[in-house]
């Protein structure tokens, strides 16, 4: 039997708002799924299980990737700012370490359970993690310390106030704010057009925890590195 959303009281999504709370939800599943065997390690029998649902969430994860692209999205996983790129080493098998200096970042996204999972997944690598569920507090937290953050992880996807916009009022606040962009669909007219206006780069959900800690590891270092080898002028000047 199939029955109309509309009649049974569920909100109609259209394709992009579907596939990005797709990626959001396999984003919560992959990040508990990582915490729980972080618990049950070593325990008989249990990493089986893990296995497959491990496996479950990265065929999933092809799957919404196909949606996205068929949604008009951007087909890429990970992006950075073009003067950054070239400063990106190639990521190991596991997550770098943060320099011994806590780092700190400002994490901001309006699903609540996203929002814990990631701030426990960077504080346990080594950051110190600041959280926002809206550009409004967000903007509200920057505007008290602008130069206290290194990196602000943003969603796009917000109520109110998108990413987007969220963005382009830091940049009027601290013009060299670093703005790593994290959500599960972006067309990718828009994602160029962020990148153009010197957002440093792209991840998109859902990203396993070492992934996320890998990506924002060289964000930050390859700023570092480009600030001390780049003329004025140049990329060092914004970022």
């Amino acid at each position: 039997m199939n029955i109309d959303p509309s009649e049974s009281g569920a909100p109609v999504k259209s394709p992009t708002a579907a596939t990005s709370e797709l990626n959001n939800l396999l984003e919560i599943i992959a990040g508990t799924s990582a915490a729980i065997e972080n618990i049950w390690d070593g325990n008989d029998g249990s990493q089986k299980y893990f296995d497959m649902l491990r496996t479950s969430v990265d065929r999933a994860a092809q799957v919404t990737a196909q949606l996205v692209e068929h949604a008009g999205g951007s087909d890429k996983k990970v992006l950075f700012h073009p003067e950054l790129a070239a400063f990106v080493k190639p990521k190991n098998t596991t997550a770098p370490a943060p320099e011994k200096k806590r780092q700190s970042l400002l994490v901001v996204d309006d699903e609540p359970m996203a929002l814990v999972l990631t701030k426990r997944i960077l504080s346990e690598a080594g950051f110190d993690v600041v959280t926002a569920q809206s550009g409004f507090e967000c903007l509200d937290l920057f505007r008290k310390r602008p130069r206290h953050f290194d990196l602000i992880l943003l969603d796009l996807t917000m109520p109110f106030m998108d990413g987007e916009e969220t963005f382009s009022r830091l940049r009027s606040i601290r013009p060299d704010v670093v703005v790593l962009l994290s959500t599960g669909f972006i067309a990718q007219e828009r994602l160029d057009r962020m990148i153009g206006a010197g957002m440093a780069g792209f991840l998109r959900k859902p990203h396993r925890p070492n992934e996320l800690v890998a990506n924002i590891t060289a964000v930050l270092e390859s700023v570092k590195m480009s600030r001390a080898g780049c003329a004025p002028g140049t990329i060092a000047s914004s970022f």
